[in-house]
């Protein structure tokens, strides 16, 4: 999710986009243009990558026309304009040309630095369009989506949404955007297991899920398609230790303490306390220990450690299925 800065009018003479991330870098430019041609519809639009802007090349494009024709100037990859482009962009900047609107894409980071200083020194609205690499900032980024077109969808809903579809942003955008398209009332996690199921299942959240839940047999299934569409095992073993973990974390944590403070100590959100408060019904501190154990032993065989990975997963997602009936 693009971060703005206090200046937030599309039409500012300068919009500097920071970032690599193409789906935020290209939505940056795609507001601005669409500003531009509600003011005024035979807005000339200008997209340059930094060969096409050679010296010179700004000062014509953005000279004053006989017609005084609105024009957004767009620069991509900024950061790699040669030195004489960069004065010309820095002297445009202390005096930008009223009716057009420059923007600058910026990747970042050391090179080009002081053209993103300069920019920044001239008050630009900057739009923050940072690589999401992070699982809570997709996670993040999908809440958003929802919440922009006015959408509810629960955190469970959410998250098996980033389990199915993975890093992509543009294909977790074009969920979003299909889920709310088709789908009236709250999006749950039903609803989003009923569209995106065969990439749901390939996940290796929703193995792991399924076998610390007790459910040995749907485990399997999800682990199989897993393998099947080419999930690395060494993922399957990090979800499946990942619940665990999480399942002896919680039980050990202090009784009746607030989701909220949880959250805090144990370092999940709340949401995940409640999907983890359920999952632990059944599980003893021996099943806990056990599964570890268990899942530490086919970590070792994918890893090498043994002649069937596929075999070894089998083994650990029985194993922690049996143990999540550990209480008798």
């Amino acid at each position: 999710m693009a971060r703005k800065t206090a200046n937030d009018d599309p039409l500012a003479p300068v919009t500097l986009a920071v970032g690599q991330e193409d789906l935020l870098l290209d939505r940056a430019v795609r507001e601005v243009v669409a500003a531009a041609r509600a003011a005024d519809a035979d807005t000339d639009v200008r997209d340059l990558s930094p060969d096409a802007l050679q010296p010179g090349t700004l000062a014509q494009l953005t000279s004053p026309s006989l017609f005084a024709e609105r024009k957004v100037v767009i620069v991509r990859n900024a950061q790699d304009l040669s030195a004489d482009t960069i004065k010309d962009v820095k002297g445009y900047l202390g005096a930008p040309v009223e009716e057009i609107t420059l923007v600058l894409l910026h990747a970042g980071g050391a090179k080009g630095k002081g053209l993103l200083d300069a920019a920044r020194k001239v008050g630009a609205r900057e739009v923050a369009c940072p690589k999401m690499t992070k699982p809570a900032d997709r996670l993040a980024f999908v809440r958003s989506e929802f919440r922009a077109t006015g959408r509810s969808a629960t955190p469970e809903a959410c998250q098996a949404l980033v389990d199915a579809i993975g890093s992509d942003l543009r294909e977790l955008a074009s969920a979003c955007a299909q889920l709310v398209a088709d789908v009236e009332g709250t999006i749950d996690e039903s609803v989003v297991a009923r569209y995106y199921t065969g990439r749901a299942e390939a996940s290796s959240f929703t193995v792991a899920d399924r076998a610390v839940e007790g459910r040995a047999a749907e485990a399997l299934e999800a682990l199989r398609w897993s393998m099947s569409t080419g999930v690395a095992p060494v993922l399957i073993t990090s979800a499946l230790a990942q619940a665990v973990r999480a399942i002896g974390k919680l039980a050990s944590a202090p009784r009746g303490a607030r989701p909220g403070d949880l959250a805090r100590d144990l370092g999940m959100p709340p949401w995940k306390i409640d999907r983890v408060r359920q999952q632990m019904r059944g599980w003893s501190a021996d099943g806990v220990a056990t599964a570890l154990r268990a899942v530490a032993q086919a970590d070792a065989g994918v890893k090498g450690g043994g002649d069937d990975p596929e075999y070894a997963l089998e083994k650990a997602v029985v194993a922690v299925a049996r143990a999540a009936r550990s209480r008798g």
